[in-house]
């Protein structure tokens, strides 16, 4: 019952997994987190989850993707389950909300019914996604990718991080060090899924709204573009004798921003990561890469204008040869009517106001639509900062959230 649904263990669970990583802001009273995924740190925490979902009866089990399921069953275990939660995993310089508030949600709605002595007919699971982030292997959403049968698991193993371990070593460290706990098969289709989330975006504090419905998810396509010249001495190389890589990455841009031009503001193009080679002060470089960040909720598009990227970056530069990668593609998708409706109907019986807004951010979530019907559930954030020490919602609207998703469960597993 959404009534057993206790504000204050919700939040001393999260600033408990908040220290798993966390560290202060000087200067702010902001809390940053630090939790990269297949880590120590990610392992402590999933232990900490274990311990407070056995404590009402759960059952654990993990993927070979590491993905990490506690399992509440229902009066009718042959039915499908329905299938709730969210990543534990944050960005190097993330916040203590985003990702895992919706798995401390999850295990706040079955603790909630565990209370209240509900019994639902179908099964509900939590979930916690490995790597949602990329924070530490890109791309992201890699557990979520490889349970729904989007990519093989196999595709991600040679993936690096920051310190040359690869993805496939990682993972089997976890699977080893979390050997004692159950494994179950990759894959499987719910009943439904529902996620929650924090907005991660202004717009339902900036209007006063307490839930957001979230339609759907807007498409993503990341690229790597890598722009080669030459070497040069910046005080003897004539100027018009350069292959400057970093004069034509300014061109490239400055060309990429004409073309995702949109007067409307719903076309997001970012350039975010950029590389310079030798990265001396006194040396015309001569490797410059970046990458590209396009989304929008229209796949025509997002389709469209990926697809001219390549051709307008070769008719920018002067003097560079020019590669670009798509390292990253998901199209966008609508959520069903079967759980955005039973969002709408447990905000209203909350007596909580509720708009529908789409998603700007992708989420795990996008990869189960194809599976069963799927949606998510938003509380505001404020001013809208999200993967940042200064991320933060209140006990009271994450308490809200809870309570909405206790209601969404008890309706689709009923």
């Amino acid at each position: 019952m959404s009534g057993s649904v206790s504000e204050a263990r919700q939040w001393a669970r999260l600033m408990e997994l908040a220290e798993i990583g966390g560290f202060a802001v000087p200067g702010t009273e902001d809390i940053g987190v630090n939790r990269p995924c297949l880590s120590a740190l990610d392992r402590q925490a999933r232990r900490v989850m274990i311990d407070w979902a056995r404590a009402i009866g759960c059952e654990v089990s993990v993927d070979e993707a590491a993905n990490l399921f506690f399992r509440r069953e229902g009066t009718e275990p042959g039915l499908a389950p329905v299938l709730t939660g969210s990543h534990m995993d944050t960005q190097p310089e993330g916040g203590r909300f985003d990702g895992i508030w919706g798995v401390v949600a999850g295990l706040e709605a079955l603790t909630a019914m565990h209370d209240a002595g509900v019994t639902t007919r179908r099964a509900i699971e939590l979930v916690a996604w490995t790597n949602e982030e990329g924070g530490r292997f890109r791309p992201g959403c890699t557990g979520s990718m490889n349970w729904s049968g989007h990519t093989k698991p196999e595709a991600f193993r040679a993936i690096l991080d920051g310190d040359g371990v690869t993805y496939g070593a990682a993972l089997d460290e976890q699977l080893a060090l979390e050997a004692d706990i159950p494994r179950r098969a990759l894959g499987g289709v719910p009943h439904a899924y529902v996620e929650a989330h924090i907005e991660q975006g202004p717009i339902l504090e900036a209007e006063g709204f307490d839930i957001g419905v979230v339609t759907g998810i807007q498409g993503s396509r990341w690229f790597t573009v890598t722009l080669t010249g030459e070497t040069a001495h910046a005080g003897t190389a004539p100027l018009r004798g350069r292959r400057d890589a970093v004069q034509d990455m300014v061109r490239a841009i400055v060309a990429l921003n004409a073309l995702t031009a949109d007067p409307t503001d719903t076309l997001r193009f970012t350039v975010a990561r950029v590389e310079v080679s030798p990265n001396t002060s006194n040396s015309v470089a001569n490797r410059a890469t970046f990458t590209i960040d396009l989304r929008h909720p229209d796949k025509g598009v997002l389709v469209a204008k990926g697809d001219a990227m390549l051709a307008t970056i070769r008719g920018a530069v002067r003097d560079c040869a020019v590669e670009m990668v798509e390292n990253f593609h998901a199209m966008p998708v609508p959520f069903d009517p079967l759980v955005t409706g039973a969002v709408a109907a447990a905000a209203a019986a909350e007596g909580l106001r509720a708009r529908e807004l789409p998603s700007g951010a992708f989420h795990d979530a996008q990869f189960v639509v194809p599976l069963c019907p799927t949606g998510m559930i938003f509380v505001p954030s404020r001013r809208g900062i999200s993967h940042n020490p200064a991320e933060y919602s209140s006990p009271a609207q994450l308490a809200a959230g809870a309570r909405v998703l206790t209601r969404v469960l008890e309706r689709l597993a009923a």
